[in-house]
């Protein structure tokens, strides 16, 4: 599973994240460049792994390897994969380009008086680059929020953490549990059918936080979720609500008014872009190529 021919040499500096299956280390590489590595070093136990490495690890490993070959510049890029065996235990080493932080740390350091509308326009463009290369590629994400999109001390954007993407294909199950909550869309919500425009709704959650700097949506269960998403975009009619959710459709759900300003401090257009990553039918959501031709990226 190794990615280069000369293995990377590094030191552990220090750790900065940890899950369930491993540890995230800020590391230094050896000689040369000595530049800074992202490490993720994950161990599966024999006890746990009797069918092998988790299925979420294999895809994160195989889908940033084929992006590696493309080198888009805002997908996070994978230096280097290896797998050892260590008695009956696994160990799983990603090292990937280090990026200092995350879209999260980085709206959290923006005055009071918010984002400008060229550092949005900046923001958003190059998230959507990245998610009209993934969709282009087949490739869904299913887990777009800030803390997996990063933002690098020269403003570069790139989407990171593959732990729940698929390769999308026609009549494929997908899960229905994907996408933190306050990021995901109505029908996996509603255990509905779904495909890349999920991604294009969470895109959508993110360009509303650019302006707000908190998230549009916080509801701590499915059915609050909802709740907030309708009191927002309004509710849907009975025919859009997709027919194969064990959900009932109620009136009692939200407000039915449509709603053709979704936040009130919003230029038009930027209110039109946002109603197009917030459109409840999945088939009428914009895509990210679309999205990129739209007057909010091309107008000054």
């Amino acid at each position: 599973m190794e990615l280069c021919a000369k293995p990377l040499r590094y030191e552990l500096l220090v750790e900065v994240g940890q899950g369930s299956y491993g540890k995230v280390y800020k590391a230094r590489q050896l000689g040369g460049q000595q530049r800074l590595l992202a490490v993720k070093k994950f161990n599966i136990r024999g006890d746990s792994s009797e069918n092998g490495i988790p299925a979420f690890m294999i895809r994160e490993v195989a889908l940033l390897r084929k992006m590696k070959y493309f080198n888009h510049p805002n997908i996070v890029e994978l230096l280097e994969a290896s797998a050892v065996p260590v008695g009956r235990s696994l160990d799983l080493t990603l090292v990937l380009e280090y990026i200092d932080q995350d879209l999260s740390t980085y709206l959290s350091k923006v005055p009071a008086s918010g984002l400008s509308r060229d550092s949005i326009q900046d923001v958003m463009q190059q998230l959507l680059r990245g998610l009209d290369f993934l969709h282009t590629n087949m490739v869904l994400h299913r887990d777009l929020k800030p803390e997996n999109v990063l933002v690098s001390s020269r403003g570069e954007v790139k989407i990171a953490d593959f732990g729940l993407a698929r390769i999308y294909t026609f009549n494929i199950a997908l899960t229905p549990g994907v996408v933190t909550l306050w990021y995901r869309a109505p029908e996996v919500l509603l255990n509905a059918v779904y495909m890349s425009t999920v991604d294009m709704w969470s895109a959508g959650c993110i360009f509303a936080e650019l302006f707000l700097l908190r998230p549009l949506f916080q509801g701590y269960t499915e059915v609050q979720q909802l709740q907030k998403i309708f009191d927002v975009i309004g509710l849907p009619s009975k025919e859009d609500w997709p027919k194969e959710s064990p959900i009932s459709y109620s009136v009692n759900w939200g407000p039915e008014r449509p709603c053709t300003q979704l936040l009130h401090n919003l230029s038009p257009g930027e209110n039109d872009l946002l109603s197009q990553c917030l459109a409840f039918r999945p088939s009428t959501r914009i895509s990210a190529a679309k999205a990129l031709a739209h007057p909010f990226f091309t107008k000054n």
